[in-house]
């Protein structure tokens, strides 16, 4: 199932559009995508293939543009879509249910995560990400997984040089959190496991968010019983877990060099600024996180996004699951002017296969 950034679009074109408008919109949207130059009316009659004069095109064309699905560049007679010209081409596309090109997609995806066996999740992200980038010619986007419950596994410390111990913490078994903690004094390594024991006895198995818990009532209830180690343990590992459990989250990107080539996207000054938007990351996941918790595709066109630097992106995302429960989002960013009918099945096949595949290294 597929879902719209945005609606509204829709919804208006049904009220505004007769069957014949809505045609001729379809045949521009797709011409102005495959060919990336305005549409005049004389390539409209001519690939629409319906017995219309080149006026009634025009007239037709006029009509589009004071409803607003098209617009006219100043260098050119021809039209162009808007983003509420896309929303209706995707939005129908999607009711027609022939998108249907996404075999090439599972071949390549399955071919890259059956050669690299990648065992860890971000190797197994990092090739999702990057055959989506290859197979789409766009920005390929793919957030880590996440745990519905991190619970803490266990807690080591190994002695280090200069009153330094490298503290490590392995969460849900397999995630492993390091940090080099500078303490007052030297303790030796066999104090160093003691209280690690401790540790481990005490909160080992428990949810972090119960684990941050804990330690503050341990540190309120037996602080002045412990002596120095026992507290240094303890506070470590408070800091430990309190950076465990808010750690935000991450994606891996690959393929954001693609979007230079294409012209609407290639000011220098704008691609600095989006490829600025990449790396501070928070817009882009905020957006993600919207699709995490939608039903299938998501799609944001242009300003449907509600950020001034993707107004002439578009965002096709679906989230991925690990054993029934969502636990990421994947995707696809370029600009308004992307092959949806390809790009739309590409993501929505990736999203499942990476789930299997995680689910398959489990």
């Amino acid at each position: 199932m597929w879902h719209s950034g945005l609606n509204m679009a829709a919804d208006s074109a049904d009220d505004q559009l007769n069957d014949r408008a809505r045609y001729l919109l379809t045949v521009l949207v797709e011409s102005y995508i495959r060919e990336g130059q305005p549409v005049g009316s004389r390539t409209l009659t001519r690939d629409s293939r319906l017995n219309l004069s080149s006026a009634t095109v025009r007239n037709v064309m006029a009509d589009l543009e004071e409803y607003g699905f098209v617009t006219s560049p100043h260098t050119s007679a021809g039209r162009v879509p808007t983003d509420k010209g896309y929303r209706f081409f995707v939005d129908t596309l999607l009711r027609r249910g022939n998108v249907d090109a996404a075999d090439d997609a599972v071949d390549e995806l399955r071919r890259r995560l059956d050669d690299e066996h990648p065992q860890d999740a971000r190797a197994v992200v990092a090739v999702a990400s990057q055959v989506l980038s290859s197979i789409t010619h766009l920005a390929g986007v793919v957030t880590m997984p996440r745990q519905a419950q991190q619970s803490l596994s266990q807690i080591e410390f190994l002695p280090l040089s200069d009153n330094r111990v490298l503290a490590v913490m392995v969460v849900n078994g397999r995630d492993v959190q390091n940090r080099i903690v500078q303490l007052d004094r030297y303790y030796s390594a066999e104090e160093l496991r003691r209280a690690a024991n401790f540790l481990n006895q005490q909160f080992s198995g428990r949810p972090l968010s119960q684990v941050r818990e804990d330690i503050v009532e341990e540190l309120k209830q037996t602080g002045e019983r412990l002596n120095q180690l026992m507290l240094d343990a303890i506070r470590v590992a408070q800091q430990m877990v309190s950076e465990g459990a808010q750690a935000g989250p991450e994606y891996v990107i690959a393929g954001e060099t693609n979007l230079m080539e294409f012209a609407e996207l290639g000011n220098v000054d704008k691609l600095r600024r989006l490829f600025d938007a990449f790396t501070a990351k928070r817009d882009i996941l905020h957006l993600l996180d919207l699709s995490l918790r939608a039903d299938g595709v998501q799609i944001f066109i242009g300003h449907e996004s509600g950020y001034r630097i993707l107004d002439d992106c578009s965002l096709v995302a679906a989230p991925y699951m690990i054993d029934q429960h969502t636990v990421g989002v994947l995707g696809v960013i370029g600009p308004t002017r992307m092959a949806y009918e390809r790009v739309i099945p590409i993501v929505d096949v990736t999203a499942r296969m990476l789930g299997s595949a995680l689910n398959s290294r489990r």
